[in-house]
């Protein structure tokens, strides 16, 4: 997959590195700013099962 990713990019190496680096933080915005907080509530992050 990444192969073809690669393939499909246009452009020299300087530009396929610099249009696969916005792809990696558009996806990683898109999940840290909208996907994230949707499953929050459902993932129980703040529940502790360890007492003292």
């Amino acid at each position: 997959m990444y192969a073809w990713l690669w393939r499909m990019l246009p452009g020299g190496l300087g530009v396929r590195l610099l249009t696969a680096t916005a792809l990696v933080a558009a996806a990683s915005a898109v999940l840290w700013y909208f996907v994230f907080p949707l499953l929050e509530p459902s993932v129980a992050l703040d529940e502790v099962t360890v007492q003292k």
